[in-house]
């Protein structure tokens, strides 16, 4: 098989594991029409990347990847921190500009600091982030539209993805489930990856917001390498291999002090 049918299989193995919670070389390998020496190899390779716990005939789900948090559960989570990163975000923002805003609550308290802006345009993915700003009498509030996945309350899909074709913004504001040297940006949802894609390309500038806990931590669906964003703002709990590799590729970082 080819090496993009090998990362496919995978792929497929590893959403398999998280759906069953286990599977089995026997059931893998007459699934996918492969030998188990095939699937012993695959399976070696993802426990290697910490994507699933390899298991005695089989595998398992990796616990320490973490399940996907409700919107309503993230609200809560380091939310004074989360506060302070929205307002240094935030500061990135000036008046008359046109953006993109991610769904997520970490992005939710960058909106929540943008009220204020005059003659501003925020297109977002987030139902949480338009009611947001909703009352902003200055900032325009654009919605991509799509299906909209209700453990997030994003939107996400074919329409979603249509809606932002027409249009160029100055700057991404993005939120991440994962920050990993090697694999770079990534977040729990396939379509909510695709969607982020493209707001990518469609940014002169790409800021990414994200409490350190990120860093290191693994989310199965890419949405860029580290080297294409221009600016990070995080606090100051995230690691020194971070902070070095970044600098060595020029962005710009904005580390906050997180308060006791």
């Amino acid at each position: 098989m080819s090496e993009l049918n090998t990362i496919e299989r995978q792929q497929e193995i590893v959403r398999l594991t998280q759906l069953q919670g286990k599977v089995s070389v026997k059931d893998l390998s007459s699934r996918f029409a492969v030998s188990e020496v095939t699937i012993r190899n695959d399976l070696s390779i993802l426990d290697r990347k910490k994507l699933l716990v390899r298991s005695r005939g089989g595998a398992m789900i990796n616990t320490q990847l973490g399940r996907e948090l409700s919107l309503k559960e993230k609200s809560h989570h380091r939310l004074a921190l989360k506060q302070q990163l929205g307002r240094e975000a935030a500061k990135l923002i000036g008046d008359d500009e046109q953006i993109l805003l991610d769904s997520g609550t970490t992005t939710q308290e960058v909106a929540a600091n943008l009220v204020d802006r005059n003659n501003l345009v925020v297109m977002t993915n987030g139902l949480n982030i338009a009611l947001e700003l909703a009352q902003a009498e200055q900032v325009q509030v654009m919605l991509t539209g799509g299906v909209l996945r209700k453990k997030s309350m994003s939107f996400y899909g074919h329409l979603a993805e249509k809606s932002l074709q027409d249009f160029h913004f100055n700057k991404l504001i993005l939120g991440v489930d994962g920050f990993d040297l090697k694999t770079g940006l990534a977040t729990h949802f396939e379509k909510e990856a695709i969607l982020n894609r493209i707001m990518c390309e469609i940014a002169s500038e790409i800021i990414v917001v994200t409490d350190s806990s990120k860093f290191n931590a693994r989310a199965f669906h890419r949405i860029c390498p580290m080297q294409r964003i221009h600016t990070l703002v995080t606090d100051d709990g995230i690691p020194d291999e971070y902070v070095q590799a970044l600098q060595r590729q020029g962005v710009r970082l904005h580390l906050v002090k997180q308060s006791k």
